[in-house]
């Protein structure tokens, strides 16, 4: 036996069942992953506008501690990113702008947890279901070698002929319904996947307005980020 007629035996044996399911628990993971995201995307937001309009006086006081505790207990990407700045205030405008660099690309490192698997299933789930549709034609086309007329004449050849195409082309509509299923698991993934990484970069784009305001102050009262005078106020 050649290699092709042992992979065509194993493709028959396996048949294309088996990638229905794949696509299948695939699908429920997805849905899984899109659902975990959403929560957390929605948490991580905030009124950017109302915070930083409760941010601006403790800023202007100089009174770092109340304004980290604010930024912390928002729970919002803007407010991690800042309080992290904030927390190295003393060592100056510089030092608090690349905190808060780090801060953000750990931000997006927890924002994106996931997206990769979203991304990956968008992609090759209509492959997965193309392998399924595969496996269904050459199970089709084995049956109709099976069935090709080699014995009988007359009427009985015909009508073997015609069982044997209905029965082909029978075969062929099922398998072409993993090619769909495929297709079915992959367009959500991916409208998902686009649709939360404009969220993510919307998120991380809102940082800048605290950060900003940090900096602001930060830098035209270096001396307020040491001693808490109260130039602003």
């Amino acid at each position: 036996m050649s290699v092709v007629d042992a992979l065509q035996q194993l493709l028959l044996r396996a048949g294309a069942g088996w990638v229905l399911w794949l696509l299948a628990l695939l699908s429920i993971a997805s849905v899984g992953v899109m659902f975990e995201r959403a929560l957390v995307l929605r948490r991580r937001g905030a009124d950017l506008k109302a915070l930083a309009e409760q941010l601006d006086p403790h800023l202007a006081r100089g009174d770092h501690h109340r304004a980290i505790t604010l930024l912390r207990a928002s729970g919002s990407v803007a407010g991690n990113v800042a309080a992290a700045g904030l927390r190295l205030a003393p060592r100056g405008p510089a030092a608090v702008e690349h905190a808060m660099n780090s801060a953000l690309a750990l931000e997006r490192g927890q924002l994106e947890r996931g997206l990769a698997f979203l991304g990956t299933l968008g992609n090759n789930a209509p492959f997965v279901g193309l392998l399924g549709t595969v496996i269904g034609v050459v199970g089709a086309f084995e049956e109709l070698g099976h069935a090709a007329p080699g014995h009988g004449a007359g009427t009985g050849v015909g009508a073997a002929s015609q069982v044997a195409s209905q029965a082909v082309m029978s075969s062929i509509a099922e398998a072409l319904v993993a090619t769909a299923v495929g297709l079915l698991v992959a367009l959500p993934a991916v409208a998902a996947y686009n649709f939360f990484q404009r969220r993510i970069a919307a998120l991380c784009a809102g940082s800048e307005v605290l950060s900003s305001l940090v900096l602001a102050y930060l830098a035209s009262a270096p001396g307020a980020s040491i001693s808490g005078d109260d130039d602003h106020g």
